[in-house]
């Protein structure tokens, strides 16, 4: 997956180092204009080397607070739409 940081929104290169430490591809933007483009080097041994294991916490600095049930609990709004029929009425 890509990320996009728009530079200007930038709060520090810690943040960017961060992602990129993660092993995360980013487009670095300014004024909607693509200036670069990071892309980190996964395997270079191959397909049989190690896969890089994501580093637990790396969002913790952001503080946000996303209940469990997010991720755990079905959409009321999409067991809703299961119900009904999947063509319209004629």
């Amino acid at each position: 997956m890509t990320i996009q940081f728009d530079i200007a929104k930038l709060n520090s290169l810690d943040e960017l180092l961060a992602v990129i430490d993660a092993g995360e591809d980013m487009t670095l933007v300014r004024d909607g204009k693509v200036i670069a483009t990071v892309n980190v080097e996964r395997n270079p041994e191959g397909l049989d080397a190690p896969k890089v294991q994501r580093r637990l916490g790396l969002w913790e600095h952001l503080n946000l607070d996303i209940p469990a049930e997010v991720f755990t609990d079905s959409d009321p709004e999409l067991e809703d739409l299961m119900d009904e029929p999947i063509w319209p009425k004629a």
